[in-house]
């Protein structure tokens, strides 16, 4: 059965290259709205190049910008410029990515955009937004996690910052752009006249990162601390962290709270720990993070991951494995709730292969919408797009 989606007749046009801006019309994409992605000649979005280990187009494009449509637009020519237009007077949402003030110098800004369409929903993903002293710097998430304060707090604290392995400042940039599009539909949908600056939604890659930084600046404020690296650890949690196995395969135990504490010592066949009054609270937990940490790791070295994880859930206490690639594609919670899905793809060899993608997430119902398509090839919908909304030109 094929459901409906709640996004369907919703038209976006993604003026956007890389990973933020495509992240939000991917998820805008993938509950029904219509996105028509405008890319350059010849090369088109330089995503298609990142982590291209064979073919043409990379699964990193594939995957991000997934149930959209590809059309071909130069916008640094007037017939490109005025398709832009054209396009955009019959779209509900706008998003884009360049560098603040590119779209006006083009002559494609919100307020030449505006006068075509009154009801257009702007997005605007950039470094560090559209105003403030640093709003002309160019800059990637990698800039974006410094400036945010994320990256000061991973990795390990004998050893210089480090990355979390994916571009996590982007796609936080992407949630809340497409979140912000959202909010003003939702908005303009109960029939509140709304100006441009109203229907302007302003993306800082520096700034969502920050927004996740919990209570770094409240701490450093209120009581002088400042927050440093901590490995594995979640400063001021304990115990949580990452630990070895007997069969060399490390899982992660999160004894959070004071009554899972308990049930994890207990686990573990340390009731003296369990019982010990000075480790009640989470506070005392952390200064004794150490001791509780060498104990947890002197059980599961004993133990193979599996029987680690099988005494732990008897316990109630939550803890799971490291999943790499390879088990994630064979793991039975993400094939019940249909979070993987595969596709014919190429690959750059004689025939496609299945390739899988990851699933839509929220789940609505029990399992995963299902994926139209994958990231399309460069100019795909040339055709359909020009005739559907330029008039046929250009073909």
């Amino acid at each position: 059965m094929v459901r409906s989606r709640p996004l369907e007749g919703v038209r976006v046009l993604e003026l956007g290259n890389y990973i933020a801006a495509p992240t939000a019309g991917r998820l805008l994409a993938d509950f029904g709205a219509e996105v028509i992605k405008v890319e350059r000649p010849g090369t088109g979005d330089e995503l298609r190049n990142w982590r291209l280990y064979a073919g043409t187009t990379s699964m990193l494009f594939r995957t991000i910008n997934r149930n959209k449509k590809s059309v071909v637009l130069d916008l640094k020519t007037d017939e490109g410029r005025r398709d832009v237009i054209r396009l955009a007077s019959q779209c509900d949402i706008i998003i884009e990515n360049f560098r603040p003030g590119t779209l006006e110098r083009w002559g494609i800004g919100p307020d030449v955009l505006n006068e075509h369409n009154p009801a257009l929903v702007f997005v605007r993903i950039s470094a560090f937004g559209q105003t403030g002293p640093l709003a002309s710097r160019p800059g990637f998430a990698a800039v974006a996690e410094a400036f945010g304060g994320l990256r000061e707090l991973v990795g390990s604290p004998d050893q210089p910052p480090s990355r979390v392995g994916v571009s996590i400042g982007d796609s936080i940039a992407g949630l809340y752009a497409a979140f912000g599009a959202m909010m003003i539909l939702f908005q303009s949908k109960r029939g509140q006249p709304l100006s441009l600056a109203d229907r302007t939604i302003d993306v800082a890659l520096n700034e969502a990162v920050f927004s996740m930084m919990e209570s770094l600046i409240a701490d450093y404020l209120a009581y002088g601390v400042e927050r440093k690296r901590t490995g594995g650890r979640t400063e001021g949690i304990a115990p949580s962290n990452a630990y070895l196995c007997g069969d060399g395969k490390s899982i992660v135990v999160a004894g959070n709270s004071d009554a899972i504490f308990r049930r994890l010592m207990s686990a573990i066949d340390r009731p003296d720990l369990a019982g010990d009054p000075e480790l009640a609270t989470n506070d005392r937990r952390w200064l004794r993070r150490d001791e509780l940490d060498a104990a947890i790791s002197d059980w599961t070295s004993g133990r193979t991951s599996a029987k680690a994880l099988e005494i732990l859930d008897g316990a109630g206490v939550p803890a799971g494995p490291i999943l790499t690639a390879a088990d994630i594609v064979n793991d039975e919670q993400y094939k019940a709730r249909n979070m993987i899905q595969y596709f014919p793809v190429d690959v750059g060899r004689s025939e496609p292969a299945s390739v899988g993608f990851p699933g839509i997430v929220p789940v609505i119902g029990d399992r995963s919408l299902s994926i139209r398509s994958v990231g399309p090839d460069l100019g795909e919908h040339n055709r359909e797009i020009r005739g559907r909304y330029l008039g046929g030109e250009g073909e």
